[in-house]
């Protein structure tokens, strides 16, 4: 089953086993009626999907829980006039065509016996199991309580919760849902109109965010056509008049493929058309569709490697569209889509849209959670289990879904859970942020400071009085960027609580709820003003923005800065922020306005400057301590040149961390030619430690060089 309408003749097939084209029979719902025959065979279409993805299955499960199904349902109907036995195995049909495992479909098999039959569950657990009982048990929750509108607040608590206790409940209720929506015809407009609008608001994003594109596009579809009927006609229209016409892109596949074929790359080239809501999207992005924008080239490789050895021959031999190209191989999206996208001129100038990525990222990108089997089932090759827990820790479920399940706790009112769920679910994008111990955090993009905090410390991020971002001190309201490394302030007071200016700042439910839930219980605790523990820009009564970072003494009479002395008269001396000079360093001062000097490297080019305009500067020196040896604290600007990677910030911090310095400020210029150049002024404890803190950041990988600072400086 694809995410998009394949054409399915040209797709290979697996053991020559006609498909059954799940999108075609989708579709078929959409644009006319269609005989209802009876299902050949009931099982076996189910049985051929489920093989062509596990050859070595054991298919006596599913044909034991058929049996039972039908028995058990024998005599229901459906409201469409078919036997109701066809639900449960069209529905475990959509989850064998995604290649779900074997416990999976027998759960769907049996998912609404113990809601609408006389099965109970102790009986599923008997034939079946413990795992295919849990899964049955999940499904049957959701269905308990009434779709009105009063109840889809606690509907969809609980499916949160089943879906957090194991993924499996929530792919067999989206591909239960999905079948739902293709018969949903038969009800009246009304109710059609309050199920769609639940499920774009809801189910779809969580398919989206469970990967399972598969079935996304398809509800998609669905509820465009049933939310949105004269701009579905319009579409659909649009699409009938290029069906059956050549396609453009059918040209432009035939050159990438000799392209390939000539490089010696082993590929696949696939045309795939766009659904519906796609086209939709496109023709409301461009006002006027191009020929290609009705369909996108798939190509499929072996290797990861070779995703951009693809890459590299389409933008050597074709005409690249820079501005579409987005690598999602080296940062895949949240909900684990892997795939590099390019786009690039054809032969007679038509554009292609092109995406390129391995068999195995195609499978996770069409069926996501559901592709990565049992999460459950053991590993053969792990020591002795721990003892059992009702807990279950499942390895596939995304951060963003750890984050809901926390804060769905919290979240007593049910109209604030329907609320902050469904605005977390509209949250498209997620980053990542580095903690200075090397810990990273999942944030939607957009989070601030106040999110960070809340995420890593829970409650405890109550007494938070300020942050530090790359390094620098920033406010609480500071909005964080992907790959940042933020270290979070905490007062020592534990009785101090977050501002109501919080809340301006905070992104995620788990902050809202939990700074919403101090307030209410502390509605006369003191403001920042009174000793509180500040508002979004950190400040807090006597803290004042919280720790600072610690800077040398600057300014001194008697002509000392720090370990520096300059000849002449007593004055203000401090080391200048340009180069900032450190021992050995050969040093000048220069007399700046009102009579203090700063001192400056000799080849610094404020110096210069300075003698051009006939200033002259003063002999300075450092101080001979500990028998000639400098060991006073120090602060230094230094320039390191790289090749732009992922994680490369994080690691230019933990090297700089490691070296016991710590960083004032950070700028990260934007890349240029795939180089990129950042520039830190440190806090060294000791400058002796200069040459080697240089050597640790030079070993990063991709950083080809790093130097003093030389920039000019305003001195007076």
């Amino acid at each position: 089953m694809s995410a998009e309408a394949a054409d399915p003749a040209a797709v290979p097939r697996r053991r020559s086993r006609p498909r059954i084209d799940l999108r075609r029979l989708g579709r078929v719902a959409l644009l006319g009626p269609v005989p209802r025959d009876r299902l050949p065979d009931a099982i076996g279409h189910v049985a051929d999907a489920h093989r062509a993805h596990h050859p070595d299955a054991d298919l006596g499960i599913l044909h034991r829980a058929y049996v039972l199904a039908e028995s058990s349902h024998r005599g229901q109907m459906r409201k469409s006039g078919e036997p109701y036995i066809t639900h449960p195995l069209a529905v475990t049909l959509i989850l064998a065509e995604l290649g779900a495992e074997t416990t999976t479909l027998t759960a769907s098999l049996l998912h609404d016996t113990v809601e609408d039959t006389e099965v109970t569950l102790d009986q599923v657990r008997e034939q079946f199991g413990e795992e295919v009982c849990y899964l049955v048990d999940g499904v049957t929750k959701l269905e308990k309580v009434d779709y009105g509108a009063a109840a889809e607040p606690e509907t969809f608590r609980k499916m949160l919760v089943a879906t957090g206790n194991d993924v499996r409940v929530m792919s067999i209720k989206l591909a239960d849902r999905l079948h739902n929506m293709r018969t949903l015809t038969v009800m009246r407009p009304e109710k059609q109109a309050r199920i769609a609008r639940v499920t774009r608001d809801v189910l779809i994003p969580l398919a989206e965010r469970l990967g399972v594109q598969a079935l996304k596009t398809e509800l998609e579809d669905l509820v465009f056509a049933i939310l949105n009927p004269q701009e579905y006609e319009d579409t659909r229209a649009l699409i009938a008049e290029v069906t059956g016409e050549s396609d453009p892109l059918a040209p432009i596949a035939d050159s990438v493929r000799a392209t390939l074929r000539e490089a010696g790359i082993s590929s696949e080239v696939l045309i795939r058309p766009r659904h519906f809501v796609s086209v939709h999207r496109v023709r409301r992005k461009r006002g006027e569709l191009r020929p290609t924008d009705f369909g996108r080239l798939l190509v499929l490789v072996g290797e990861d490697a070779d995703c951009y050895a693809v890459l590299g021959e389409l933008h050597t031999c074709f005409t690249p569209v820079i501005s579409e190209f987005k690598d999602f191989i080296a940062a895949p999206k949240f909900n684990l889509y892997q795939s590099l996208h390019t786009a690039v001129v054809g032969p007679e100038g038509a554009v292609a849209e092109v995406l390129i990525r391995t068999h195995r990222m195609h499978k996770v990108a069409e069926a996501g959670v559901v592709a990565l089997g049992n999460p459950y089932a053991p590993d053969p090759t792990a020591a002795q289990q721990a003892e059992p827990s009702d807990e279950r820790a499942d390895p596939t479920r995304p951060g963003w879904l750890s984050r809901l399940l926390d804060w769905q706790e919290s979240a007593t009112d049910p109209d604030t859970f329907w609320t902050t769920l469904r605005a977390d679910l509209a949250q498209d994008r997620e980053i990542t942020v580095f903690g200075t111990d090397g810990r990273t955090l999942g944030l939607p993009a957009g989070a601030s400071c106040v999110d960070a905090a809340y995420a890593q410390h829970g409650e405890r991020a109550h007494t938070c009085i300020g942050a530090r971002v790359n390094g620098r001190l920033a406010t609480l309201s500071t909005v964080l960027s992907d790959g940042d490394t933020v270290q979070l302030l905490l007062a020592q007071d534990t009785a101090s609580g977050p501002s109501p200016e919080w809340l301006d700042h905070a992104r995620t439910p788990a902050a809202r709820i939990a700074i919403t839930g101090w307030l209410s219980a502390h509605p006369d605790a003191p403001g920042p003003e009174a000793g509180g523990a500040g508002d979004a820009d950190g400040r807090t009564g006597s803290a004042a923005g919280g720790p600072q970072p610690t800077a040398p003494a600057r300014t001194r009479s008697g002509g000392r800065a720090a370990n520096v002395v300059v000849d002449g008269p007593e004055s203000p001396t401090r080391l200048a922020g340009c180069c900032t000079p450190v021992p050995p360093d050969e040093v000048v001062g220069i007399v700046v306005r009102g009579g203090a000097v700063t001192v400056h490297r000799q080849e610094c080019p404020a110096v210069a400057g300075m003698r051009e305009i006939g200033r002259a500067p003063v002999a300075a020196r450092w101080r001979d301590e500990d028998g000639g040896r400098d060991t006073a604290a120090c602060r230094v600007t230094l320039v390191a040149e790289s090749f732009g990677r992922p994680r490369l910030l994080a690691d230019l911090t933990e090297a700089i961390a490691t070296a016991d310095a710590a960083i004032v400020s950070a700028t990260v210029e934007p890349p240029s030619e795939q180089r990129v150049r950042h520039t830190y002024t440190l806090q060294l404890p000791d400058a002796a430690g200069l040459p080697a803190l240089m050597r640790a950041m030079r070993d990063v990988a991709g950083v080809y060089d790093v130097s003093r600072a030389q920039h000019p400086a305003a001195t007076g």
